[in-house]
């Protein structure tokens, strides 16, 4: 870890985001709150830089530049740390979940976005939590859809109507 012009920084990673290790789903659920925690409080935080390497000489480059992700990255760097391997992983498949759900219409029936806070349903966390990343650190879509199916079997995907708008689907509160 480096740090560099206008509070930047940047860290030199010895694996690439696709061997990152799994993360707890709970842990998951916490850094969301921590990240939206942050973006109420507009803690932008610093630009954050990754470089990926990997045993063959090539690496992937990340830069976190956007607002938004600078805030959620600080947030989880300030309550795990992003010096380990584990904490690494939960920001990025943070990041990547936000990502997924900006992407793939059919995983927002999974969530609940509220101006009071989220909702997830428990095998979208559990999925995000397992996937392996790809290597630009994002979710392949068809990946995470076969490992969402294997952990939901005997759960109901729909979107909730308006009338289940007080039903909690992972029980989590903010």
């Amino acid at each position: 870890m480096s740090a560099g012009p206008g509070g930047s920084v940047t860290y030199d990673v010895n694996l690439p985001p696709e061997d990152l290790p799994s993360v707890c789903k709970r842990d998951l659920e916490l850094a969301w709150y921590a990240a939206r925690d942050a973006a109420i409080q507009q803690r932008w935080d610093s630009v954050r830089a990754f470089r990926f390497n990997r045993a063959d000489g090539s690496h992937t480059d990340l830069a976190l530049a956007d607002r938004d992700a600078r805030c959620w990255a600080g947030a989880v760097d300030r309550s795990v740390g992003l010096t380990s391997a584990t904490g690494m992983s939960l920001c990025l498949r943070l990041l990547a979940l936000v990502d997924l759900l900006a992407r793939a219409p059919w995983a927002r029936p999974l969530c609940r976005l509220a101006r009071d806070g989220a909702e997830f349903h428990p095998a979208l966390l559990r999925a995000a939590a397992t996937q392996p990343l790809t290597q630009d650190a994002r979710f392949d879509e068809a990946g995470f859809r076969l490992r969402l199916n294997r952990f939901a079997a005997g759960f109901q995907l729909e979107a909730p109507s308006q009338g289940d708008a007080g039903r909690r689907l992972s029980g989590a509160a903010s």
